[in-house]
């Protein structure tokens, strides 16, 4: 089963439903994913989600979990494409080596090395799928290149990759009879229990945030396919489901977490004060302006129209996220400028359209033509390089749960993530899933009555609804000042005393707001859409600020000027073990007590 698995709020009456009726539900597997959901069942349909859910399908029923509709994840905002060793002048060797280097030497060799060897084969069970790449004129896929790969290896579609893949997929579980998809569900918490020493996963409590229900999925396994946290930040790529519910979900769950102070920033978002006409609101998420325009050639000027990227690394444009998103800043910072202006209009004007539409599009809605006129763009919260950890097979130390995909940390990426590897890790982990998968559910039981060992999560129906929107007005001005730190203290480049301030702020904000909450008679039982999500953005923000201070050296996308230098003894992954203080915060805890398996 795949779950993707989002935040939850909802009065329980559990209904634990029936996959073929109504209430209480269970499922073989389920799949999480950050931005629906899936218990075998997928939260959110993002391309980890999905693509375990058509394998796992074959064994046994699926419940996806999504968030929202099944489109928002992640995957659907991928502009890029896919690395994969495809052309017969590049190599598995070759691509293993960009990823390592553009990683900072922190990525796991083994992982890269199965994530390179098995991405082709991934790609093409995608074509067999139906998913429709762009083909060069002799009839071959065309192959791209962006920042920090030595060769053209980037299977794209136009510049809407991501979409075309979901789509494809998404066609496929919408027609398999064992796929049951849920939308609109925010997980709340896992439901977990102990056996021996071992914490075991069985489910997930999610909410129906369009009827407020609180609804109960049991399932032999989970997987969590539930991508990242960009909306910590706030200006961010990630689509407004981002809140980081599967990685705030498994720590609460006693989950081992890895490397949280790598958090990619994007170079080139499409920065809206340097359109000739503004947006007449503000975007949720930021428009992304893909590595795929520098690696065809773009050029990042300063506002007096001075290329700068030569000043901070020999490849220049072509140089690493981490390296241009770094040098963009300093730009920002030393000119007082607000964006900068990166130009492809030296490139044929056909070229320019039929690889980047959906951008030409998008600018043009606002009065920029980008076959005649430069983007201005600023970096944005992107990708989380850190997450759950991980073993080659998704699995984690809590057993029954799986990650795969931007929620995982599987070593791959290192302290920065290569372009485009994304989708490809992805599509590997989802697939190496599968059979331990399979295997876990065969071997292990599940007792009748387990629907019934957690205490209900309940809705707020107890209080008026006057208090309701005064907490709702209260988190939301909670969830901006969140934000507001991050961005200020625990950006691009970082301190000591600035992550350390940022660590106190958000301490006595989360304090703040939970004593408010309980003032007006919220109970730590209750669960909603906002109040779930807050407790997330909570430990995640903690999650970042923590691993942050933890690494006294700068390597890849952690940067601090008390410790500008790569230092080899700290070549060392960032661990988070389960904590077992009594002493934590509401939004470290899952809302039920956890019992004997």
């Amino acid at each position: 089963m795949t779950t993707c698995v989002p935040a939850g709020s909802g009065n329980l009456h559990c209904r634990v439903r029936d996959f073929k009726g109504q209430g209480c539900r269970k499922a073989s597997w389920v799949s999480s994913v950050t931005f629906s959901g899936s218990i075998h069942k997928e939260l959110s349909c993002g391309v980890a989600g999905l693509r375990y859910a058509l394998e796992v399908a074959k064994h046994g029923s699926v419940a996806v979990i999504t968030k929202a509709e099944p489109h928002e994840s992640n995957t659907n905002y991928a502009q890029g494409g896919v690395s994969a060793v495809l052309c017969p002048s590049d190599s598995v060797e070759s691509h293993v080596q960009d990823t390592i280097v553009a990683g900072a030497y922190l990525c796991d060799e083994e992982t890269v090395r199965v994530v390179c060897t098995e991405g082709p084969e991934r790609i093409r069970e995608l074509i067999a799928m139906g998913a429709s790449f762009d083909h060069g004129e002799d009839g071959n896929l065309h192959l791209a290149r962006e920042g920090g790969h030595s060769h053209h290896r980037i299977v794209h579609a136009a510049d809407m990759t991501g979409r075309e893949i979901e789509r494809a997929l998404l066609e496929a579980v919408l027609k398999d009879p064992n796929i049951f998809m849920f939308e609109h569900h925010l997980a709340i918490d896992l439901l977990t229990c102990q056996d021996g020493s071992d914490t075991v996963c069985l489910g997930v409590d999610t909410l129906n945030t369009e009827t407020q229900e609180v609804i109960r999925f049991i399932s032999k396994v989970t997987l969590l396919a539930s991508g990242g946290a960009g909306q910590i930040y706030p200006t961010t790529t990630n689509p407004p489901v981002a809140t980081g519910d599967g990685i705030a979900m498994a720590h609460r769950a006693q989950a081992v977490i890895s490397n949280m102070e790598f958090v990619q920033f994007h170079p080139t978002a499409l920065a809206d004060e340097g359109l000739p006409a503004k947006p007449t609101k503000a975007r949720e998420n930021a428009f992304l302006i893909t590595e795929a325009v520098r690696g065809d050639g773009g050029i990042l000027y300063n506002l007096d129209m001075e290329r700068f990227m030569p000043l901070y690394d020999e490849r220049a444009e072509l140089a690493p996220r981490d390296v241009v998103a770094r040098g963009i800043d300093d730009q920002l910072k030393k000119r007082n400028e607000k964006y900068v202006l990166l130009d492809i209009s030296h490139k044929p004007r056909e070229k320019i359209l039929s690889h980047f539409p959906n951008i030409a599009a998008e600018c043009l809605k606002y009065g920029l033509d980008i076959t005649r006129q430069p983007i201005p763009v600023v970096p944005a919260a992107h990708y989380m390089c850190g997450g759950v950890r991980a073993g080659l097979q998704g699995e984690t130390n809590v057993r029954g749960l799986y990650v795969a995909g931007e929620v995982a940390c599987t070593g791959l990426h290192g302290a920065n993530r290569l372009a485009s590897n994304s989708l490809l890790e992805a599509l590997v982990f989802a697939r190496r899933a599968v059979q331990p998968s399979i295997d876990h559910m065969k071997s292990s039981s599940l007792d009748s009555s387990a629907s019934n060992w957690w205490s209900r999560p309940v809705v707020p129906v107890s209080l008026e609804s006057n208090v309701i929107n005064k907490i709702l007005t209260m988190t939301r001005e909670i969830r901006k000042e969140v934000q507001s730190i991050m961005w200020k203290y625990v950006g691009i480049v970082r301190s000591t005393t600035r992550l350390e301030a940022a660590e106190q702020k958000i301490c006595d904000l989360e304090a703040k707001w939970e004593e408010y909450l309980f003032q007006l008679g919220w109970e730590p039982a209750m669960v909603g859409l906002e109040a779930c999500e807050m407790r997330n953005f909570f430990c995640c923000a903690k999650l970042v600020v923590s691993s942050a201070l933890a690494r006294h050296e700068s390597r890849g996308l952690h940067y601090t000027i008390d410790f500008p230098h790569l230092e080899e003894s700290k070549r060392l992954p960032t661990v988070i073990f389960p904590c077992s203080s009594v002493r934590t915060s509401w939004s470290s805890r899952q809302l039920h007590k956890q019992p004997i398996c």
